[in-house]
């Protein structure tokens, strides 16, 4: 998870996460593991837990506008919020 204006280095994200290589979902993917559509995916609330990576640079701000499961839909959460809500890893993204 970073900020909309935030692009995440595909590099950097996959050596955040141990991974060979990073790519971006396609969205039929996303729908299928979140049940939600892209614009709109929520921090929670999906079929099944899935593994979460926040960018640390999220910190940085005292209120974080996050999707909530349609593209007009957001709802506000502190940082800590976040992390407790997705039990999510805290990474470099850029």
């Amino acid at each position: 998870m970073t900020s909309g204006g935030h692009r995440a280095d595909l590099a950097v994200l996959a050596r955040s996460i141990g991974a060979r290589a990073v790519a971006m979902a396609q969205p039929a993917v996303v729908r299928e593991a979140t049940g939600q559509a892209i614009g709109g995916v929520a921090p929670v609330g999906h079929p099944a837990p899935l593994p979460t990576f926040i960018d640390s640079a999220l910190q940085q701000h005292d209120a974080i506008w996050a999707a909530a499961g349609h593209p007009h839909t957001v709802m506000p959460l502190t940082f800590a919020q976040l992390s407790s809500l997705t039990a999510g890893t805290v990474i470099e993204v850029v």
